[in-house]
């Protein structure tokens, strides 16, 4: 499989008078197919969650309700993305380090993956994830 970077996925648009949806679905908008689906809710203020990476596991990240940030190191540089609105989300390809942090009051986080959850796939030091990434 070729080398995939994050990126913000932008999904369909349904404007109604009545309130408006948004959806996704493999492979149309997503890269992967979903194998599980879970919410971060209720953040304490300050709070940072995330803080790993994964060494197979790919996601897409929405904030449904609120804001927050999803800051991304590659092993050399970091980028942060700001996720505010329903109707958009971020794809996060293996092998990237993230943290979620500055959660807004009553944010919502849906977190859909490509695997199963294993304790095994995860790379919780920073140090052991950027000798990881960098010796490929």
């Amino acid at each position: 499989m070729k080398n995939m970077n994050p990126k913000i996925i932008e999904l369909p648009k349904i404007l109604d008078k009545r309130g408006n949806l948004s959806f996704f679905e493999y492979p149309q908008q997503l890269p992967f197919q979903i194998a599980r689906t879970y919410w971060i809710y209720d953040v304490p203020g300050g709070e940072v969650r995330g803080s790993h990476a994964f060494k197979n596991q790919d996601e897409f990240i929405v904030a449904l309700s609120g804001s927050f940030d999803v800051v991304l190191h590659d092993g050399e540089n970091e980028i942060k993305y700001s996720l505010n609105r329903s109707y958009y989300g971020l794809y996060i390809p293996k092998m990237f380090w993230r943290r979620v942090e500055n959660f807004s009051t009553n944010s919502l986080a849906l977190v859909v993956s490509s695997t199963l959850y294993d304790v095994n796939d995860y790379i919780r030091n920073f140090e052991e994830f950027k000798r990881m990434k960098n010796a490929n």
